[in-house]
C-alpha cells in the first residue's frame, strides 16, 4: 500500500487517498452506492424472508445493485430506508453512540393526554430497558385518534410502536420520514432514487466521518437524481 508491503491483518485503506496493489497491479475498490427507498407496507426489511414474503432483497436483486438496507422497518410500517454498500456509514447511522435522529409520523389509537405525551418525551420503561428521551409533536387531534411526529435516537426493534403501546395508545400507522439529514420527501411507496452528493456528504458529516470521499465516485448522480419504481 502506497509503495509499502502490508503484513498486518486488519490494516485499513482509504480508497480516496491510498494506492493499493497486488503483484504490482492496482486494486480498484467497488463503487460506493447510496440509494433512498420508500418501503411500502407489506414488505420485509431484510435481504431475504424464510416465509417467502416480499423483501427489500427482491428490490435490490431487481436493480442489480450490491447494497443492503441500513436499519429496519417492520412489516406493517412504511417509509425511508437507506440502501448502501458503505459499511462505515451504515455502522455509524445505527450505533446509538452517534445519536442519529430518526423521525416518524405516527397515527395512534386513542387520545393521549399531556402526561402520557410527557412520558414519551422523558422516556418509558420497556422490557429491554428504558428508552432515551424523545421529541414528540402533536400534529393533529382526531375524534378517537391522534397524529404524532416522534423523533428518536435509538434503533431498537419496533421501538416507536412499543413506546406508544407503553402509554396505552397502540399504533395504527407508522412511516419513517427521515434518517439524520436524509428526508423521504416526495418519494412514493416503492420508488428508489440515488442520493445527491450533498446528501451523502451531509450524512457523513452528521456521523463524524470527516474524510468524505470525492464527490463523483460517492453518489454517482448530481443534484437531480432519477427515480425508479422498484418491482418486487
Amino acid at each position: 500500500m502506497n509503495g509499502k508491503t502490508v503484513r498486518e491483518l486488519g490494516t485499513k485503506a482509504d480508497p480516496t487517498r491510498d494506492r493499493v496493489t497486488i503483484d504490482g497491479r492496482p486494486v480498484r475498490p467497488g463503487r460506493l452506492r447510496y440509494l433512498a427507498f420508500h418501503k411500502p407496507v407489506g414488505m420485509v426489511c431484510s435481504m431475504a424472508d424464510p416465509e417467502g414474503r416480499p423483501s427489500i432483497g427482491d428490490v435490490v436483486r431487481e436493480m442489480r445493485e450490491h447494497v443492503f438496507p441500513v436499519g429496519r422497518l417492520d412489516w406493517e410500517s412504511s417509509g425511508l430506508v437507506l440502501l448502501t454498500n458503505d459499511g462505515d456509514l451504515a455502522q455509524r447511522l445505527t450505533h446509538p453512540r452517534y445519536g442519529v435522529e430518526k423521525v416518524y409520523r405516527v397515527k395512534v389509537r386513542g387520545l393521549p393526554d399531556e402526561e402520557a405525551l410527557a412520558r414519551l418525551r422523558r422516556g418509558v420503561r420497556l422490557a429491554d430497558g428504558p428508552t432515551a428521551p424523545a421529541e414528540v409533536v402533536v400534529e393533529r387531534r382526531l375524534d378517537r385518534k391522534m397524529r404524532l411526529r416522534i423523533t428518536v435516537r435509538e434503533g431498537r426493534n419496533r421501538l416507536v410502536r412499543r413506546m406508544c403501546e407503553a402509554i396505552g395508545t397502540p399504533v395504527d400507522r407508522l412511516s419513517r420520514e427521515a434518517i439524520g439529514t436524509l428526508r423521504l420527501g416526495s418519494l412514493r411507496a416503492g420508488e428508489v432514487r440515488e442520493l445527491t452528493d450533498g446528501e451523502v456528504l451531509a450524512l457523513r458529516r452528521a456521523t463524524r466521518l470527516e474524510r468524505a470521499r470525492s464527490a463523483r465516485p460517492v453518489a454517482g448522480e448530481a443534484a437531480s437524481p432519477q427515480r425508479r419504481r422498484a418491482r418486487a
